[in-house]
């Protein structure tokens, strides 16, 4: 499940990172466990995995920025300042 392109192992590396890995496959195997009874209880329902990018997707990258630029201000007592990447230099 780790190393699936699936929700299922995106879901484990999430919770992997804060958690550790036990806590992770605990929690991953309930997720499975979850979908196995829906799958289970109604015989119309279809399984469709969301994607490995699922999580990825739904982030607000601005809100994330300036959570991180916040972090950093604090950590640092200095203020940060974004800019623009010069598009030729990369």
């Amino acid at each position: 499940m780790r190393t699936t392109g699936t929700i299922k192992g995106a879901r484990y590396k999430r919770i992997a990172r804060r958690r550790g890995k036990k806590r992770a496959l605990v929690a991953s195997g309930n997720s499975v466990l979850t979908i196995v009874y829906h799958l289970l209880s109604d015989p119309d329902t279809d399984y469709q995995d969301l994607g490995a990018d699922h999580y990825d997707s739904r982030i607000n990258k601005q809100r994330r920025a300036r959570t991180l630029m916040r972090q950093i201000e604090q950590l640092t007592g200095h203020k940060v300042i974004l800019e623009p990447l010069d598009s030729t230099a990369a």
